[in-house]
């Protein structure tokens, strides 16, 4: 084929005939300099870190939108599944991918559970880590989380490590917020990464300390305004990712969005082209083709440089998406899943206090940020009512709950701010890390009902209000569909659209921010299965004042 060939490394762009053999390259003879009435072909697109599941789709869904956008290979952690079904999820994860054209690297879980903190469905030790790390198709040890662990030597994060080393694999990082000598230390200890960078200073204070600074633009967690300053200064310390992307969003955008982006703010073009191409494959050393004589034919199509619109994308020699259709089939996955619970009543999720004087009491409240997976610690006055404290959904403050789904136990209840419901409740069997089940709701009626629609399903998410009920069954670990990809997307932003228009959430992303609620390796108040807790402090605390 004639195109025009963008050599990335050479920084130069000329007309040539594309030959492929097989799954590579045979030859890339120039014909002259660029042509415009031509198509360009350039290296397929990585998203340098992302949970598959967090899209509710197996691999082989995930594959079959993400191509559509040129991404020809992910770096995924399969923690998610991890803490719900240990080793075999992580086994379940490989093997789906291996069933479609797509290069997804999978990490060993570095952190399941996340904390001691909160009940997961599994454990992986550092024993199953070593396990893990010594196979061909386990390329590095994912984001280690638990950076407290590092800072203070726990054996057991440190063997993790040490196995990674064994092995010369690569060490992904975690450390939102972290600063100073501390980030230092943490680098110090082989940590290579970080997508969790929310300002300026912090990810070029790490770069210093030798760490890669992955820019993240998902469906929850957004940072691509604040970290894409760094493209211009350090090139080649700097990879795109999306960390989580819900299908709806999956659908509209990955990693190509983020090039326009960039390009449209007044980026260099190879600047840009080495975080979307280059710098991820030869960090993790992918096994993804660079557009070379001799590489796996991995690549894309676009019309010109200007627009970037995708025309067509080849992974391993195979067309596997042109003019925005998908060319991966629909492929039926096993159901695999750990979920033993009863169904709850309102009863299960009344704040009761003997104490509670008629009123107002003064709570602690999580603080929900659109946009952001970190939050903040607010106090407020919430009515007591018969020694019950209630949510106020005039001041925006809400119940949120966590229940426990892998045995029968009493559900953890706080209340949180800026989800802005005004009706109704909503919940999901997709709560970070150890997926507990987590509701928030205007009373305790609407979350026991929003809830139960979870359990009854074995997994998903649901919406309840205006005498209405939405359920997207995931019955995969309760975190994922193997429907088809796009139906899967069309009913996810049914229930979203429904929770923004119907129930009133503020939130551009409600579900994903939910999400992230019971994430207690990030700052700076969550809610896990076992109670409130501070993220700063690595405590539980209490609910009252």
């Amino acid at each position: 084929m004639k195109v025009n060939i963008v050599n990335i490394l050479q920084k130069n762009i000329y007309e040539a005939e594309l030959k492929i053999s097989g799954k590579h390259i045979e030859s890339i003879v120039k014909l002259g300099p660029e042509n415009p009435a031509l198509s360009y072909a350039l290296p397929g697109f990585v998203d340098a870190h992302v949970h598959i599941e967090s899209s509710m789709l197996t691999p082989a869904q995930f594959a079959r939108l993400a191509v559509v956008h040129g991404t020809v290979a992910t770096v995924s952690d399969p923690h998610e599944i991890g803490n719900v079904l240990g080793l075999p999820g992580v086994d379940f994860m490989i093997e789906d991918g291996k069933r479609v054209p797509f290069k997804f690297c999978f990490g060993a879980p570095s952190c399941v559970p996340a904390t001691v903190f909160e009940t997961a469905g599994a454990v992986i030790d550092a024993e199953q880590v070593g396990q893990l790390l010594s196979r061909e198709d386990i390329d590095y040890l994912a984001e280690v989380m638990n950076f407290p662990g590092v800072l203070n030597e726990d054996p057991d994060m440190m063997a993790k490590i040490a196995w990674a080393r064994h092995y010369n694999k690569v060490v992904d990082g975690h450390a939102p917020g972290l600063r100073g000598e501390a980030a230092k230390l943490y680098a110090s200890n082989g940590i290579s990464t970080d997508h969790e960078c929310f300002t300026y200073d912090e990810a070029r204070e790490k770069i210093d300390y030798g760490v890669k600074i992955l820019i993240r633009e998902g469906s929850a967690a957004k940072n691509f305004e604040a970290l894409i300053p760094l493209i211009a200064e350090f090139p080649e310390k700097i990879m795109f990712c999306s960390d989580d992307k819900h299908p709806d969003n999956l659908v509209e955008e990955h990693i190509n969005v983020l090039i326009k982006r960039a390009l449209a703010s007044g980026y260099d073009l190879w600047n840009v082209l080495l975080a979307a191409c280059i710098n991820p494959v030869l960090h993790y050393s992918l096994p993804v083709g660079l557009l070379k004589t001799g590489d796996a034919a991995d690549f894309v199509l676009i019309d010109n440089l200007q627009d970037f619109n995708l025309l067509e994308t080849w992974i391993d020699g195979e067309q596997v998406a042109k003019n925005g259709i998908s060319n991966i089939p629909d492929l039926k996955s096993t159901h695999l899943n750990h979920f033993d619970c009863d169904f709850k009543t309102a009863a299960d999720f009344a704040l009761n206090n003997e104490y509670a004087g008629e009123g107002r009491n003064e709570v602690r409240v999580i603080e929900a940020f659109d946009g952001q997976l970190i939050t903040g610690q607010a106090i407020e006055q919430l009515i007591v009512s018969n020694k019950t404290i209630e949510s106020d959904p005039e001041i925006d403050v809400l119940k949120i709950v966590v229940v426990n789904r892998y045995q029968n136990a009493i559900p953890a209840v706080a209340f949180i701010k800026n989800f802005g419901l005004k009706e109704g409740a909503i919940a999901s069997s997709v709560a970070h890390d150890s997926h507990n089940i987590i509701a928030v709701g205007v009373n305790d009626e609407l979350i026991a009902q929003a809830v139960n629609l979870i359990i009854g399903a074995k997994g998903g998410v649901a919406a309840v209000g205006n005498g209405e009920e939405k359920l997207l069954p995931l019955p995969i670990a309760g975190l994922m569909s193997d429907e088809d990809g796009y139906k899967v997307a069309a009913s996810y932003t049914e229930i979203d659209q429904f929770v923004k228009k119907e129930l009133k959430a503020t939130l551009q992303s409600p579900f994903m921010t939910l999400s992230f609620m019971a994430l207690l390796v990030i700052p700076s108040l969550k809610l896990s299965d076992k109670g409130l807790f501070d993220g700063d402090n690595f405590r539980f605390v209490p609910l009252s004042i």
